[in-house]
């Protein structure tokens, strides 16, 4: 086996667990360290096949991570559900969520292809995909309901961003003072945002752009769709600007997904998931930095968040 780089290197009792997943003959020949996780170490394992042609697996490792065992056993419930639905995701290969046989609780699964992108060319065409692959997810009616949903951020949690819209800010954590609206239960992926989407994007044709695959299915719930809408939203507004994350619940609802039917519902959830961003600029941002969105330092982050939330008091006021 030859490693891209030390941090690709599998640990040992993980390799074996690997290798006995593997098909008669084949072997690992490649690890690549894949970026872009703030829980999980993820890698691309290139396998050799017996006829000489090569396939890649996904093993992503939960180091040290409180949840792991709860997450990885969603996530396996979650691919095998999507398996045969209208919604591109990993296939299972094996789990081990108690790290029964590797150091750490760990998942292998079939690799997508395509790639996340990130950048602000082409967000235009890539939103109203975003918000038919969101419909699509929300479509899905699985036979045992994943858990409810779990919102952490409460008004006296919020941390406010240095020179924001007082005012502003003040107004949206009396929006989450109250209790949650009533809603109806849809499947949710619960961290759907572009790190999360892989794209297709030929070099030749641009505007032929198209969704391969949605990753990361750890923190799959039973919830609101507005909650889905409104955590793509805040990534949008911090990725590209407050206008996009105002944009998304419209392209939404114009890809035939339903959202509460009141302003001030719509609002709440709109509002807590900006809010709960604030928590987490400074964890948001690097994977961003890393992706090669140096621009967006944790200061230009939380300006944008202040913008957003300004926006969303503004526009649903």
């Amino acid at each position: 086996m030859t490693d891209h780089d030390e941090a690709a290197a599998v640990r040992p009792l993980t390799l074996a667990w690997v290798s006995r997943h593997l098909e008669a003959g084949e072997r690992i020949v490649r690890t690549e360290a894949l970026h872009g996780g703030i829980t999980a170490e993820m890698r691309r394992l290139t396998i050799g096949t017996r006829d000489g042609a090569t396939r890649d697996l996904v093993l992503r490792t939960f180091v040290n991570v409180e949840h792991a065992e709860d997450w990885l056993s969603r996530e396996t419930c979650a691919l095998a559900l999507l398996t045969g639905t209208g919604v591109a995701a990993p296939g299972l290969v094996a789990v081990d969520p108690t790290a029964a046989h590797c150091e750490y609780p760990s998942l292998l699964m079939t690799h997508l292809a395509g790639r996340t992108v990130l950048v602000d060319e082409g967000v235009e065409r890539r939103v109203p995909l975003l918000a038919r692959q969101l419909v699509a997810i929300h479509a899905v009616r699985p036979a045992e309901r994943p858990r409810g949903y779990v919102a952490l951020t409460t008004a006296d949690t919020v941390v406010v961003p240095k020179g924001a819209d007082a005012a502003a800010w003040a107004g949206a954590i009396d929006v989450i003072r109250g209790p949650a609206p009533p809603y109806e239960g849809r499947f949710l992926h619960r961290d759907f945002q572009p790190g999360n989407v892989l794209f297709d994007v030929p070099p030749s044709s641009p505007a032929g752009v198209r969704i391969t695959g949605v990753v990361d299915w750890a923190a799959t719930s039973w919830g609101p769709a507005d909650l889905d809408v409104a955590h793509c939203s805040t990534n949008l507004a911090l990725l590209h600007g407050p206008a996009w994350g105002l944009r998304f619940a419209e392209a939404y609802e114009e890809a035939g997904g339903v959202l509460a039917a009141a302003a001030s519902e719509r609002r709440y959830w709109l509002v807590r998931d900006a809010l709960a961003s604030s928590e987490e600029v400074r964890w948001v941002s690097q994977p961003w930095r890393e992706a090669g969105r140096a621009e967006l330092t944790t200061r230009v982050v939380e300006e944008r968040l202040d913008a957003y939330v300004t926006a969303l008091m503004d526009a649903l006021s």
